[in-house]
């Protein structure tokens, strides 16, 4: 059996699981997982499959990571725990809640709905995908070929830190690119059930990000009949790392 990778920071009986969106990994969350676990939380910064230091697969739809998270929490001996997730994380969160509701005590959504969503990840795909490892030997050089495809620095730079040494003047990449170049439908899909999960749920949102818009998106109170749905100002889709301080005292006030 594969069990997610996972960096576990704090300790004690609270548990608090946070999932990665699409081309991230679970160290992206390190500084609020420290933040969190001074708050007494035992926090497991989790890679999804494909992503990170987990394994990777053919596979990869959100049936098979709700499996993984399942699987994970049954491998850790977590009964109930906190879920928050990011993006692709965020609809991993969502099924996962709606399917074994009573393993979650809290869900926590961060800037994505239970909707469908178009495939709009093409340029980057595109640029990871042409990224020659057996060529490019240098971070800068890496960073110069992304730059054709993607113009935004920070996106690049977050992109960046899936780079690592394999060996001495090697490079691989943490995320498996064969796969998720081609599963830009099965990230988009929507979240279909005939359940819905009952306990505490919070959606934050950006305040300049398109992937929420609370007046339309009536899937979210639909699934989740006690969510509140909150505005992060002045950030975008990367709300945690764009206002690292509002996202996480308004996430801990809610917390409480």
């Amino acid at each position: 059996m594969n069990v997610l990778h996972s960096n576990i920071i704090g300790s004690g009986d609270d548990h608090f699981i946070i999932l990665h969106g699409f081309l991230g990994m679970g160290d992206n969350w390190r500084t609020h997982a420290k933040n969190l676990s001074e708050k007494e939380y035992c926090v497991h910064l989790v890679d999804q499959r494909n992503h990170g230091r987990s394994f990777w697969s053919d596979k990869f739809d959100y049936d098979v990571m709700v499996n993984d998270l399942l699987q994970y929490l049954n491998h850790h001996g977590i009964n109930q725990c906190v879920v928050l997730g990011h993006s692709m994380g965020g609809k991993t969160a969502m099924a996962f809640a709606l399917n074994y509701p009573d393993r979650v005590q809290k869900l926590i959504i961060a800037d994505i709905a239970p909707k469908y969503y178009a495939p709009h990840h093409q340029r980057i795909l595109a640029g990871l995908s042409t990224l020659n490892l057996e060529e490019v030997s240098s971070r800068k050089a890496a960073a110069e070929h992304l730059k054709n495809f993607i113009p935004e620095a920070g996106t690049r730079q977050f992109l960046l830190k899936n780079l690592y040494w394999v060996s001495e003047g090697k490079l691989g990449l943490r995320i498996n690119v064969a796969v998720l170049k081609n599963a830009a439908e099965a990230i988009g899909a929507a979240i279909q059930s005939q359940k819905q999960y009952y306990q505490p749920t919070l959606f934050l949102y950006g305040e300049n990000s398109n992937y929420i818009n609370p007046m339309t998106d009536t899937e979210i109170l639909k699934y989740f009949p006690k969510a509140e749905i909150i505005e992060i100002k002045g950030a975008g889709h990367w709300l945690h790392a764009e206002k690292p301080l509002l996202f996480f005292k308004t996430l801990t006030q809610w917390l409480v």
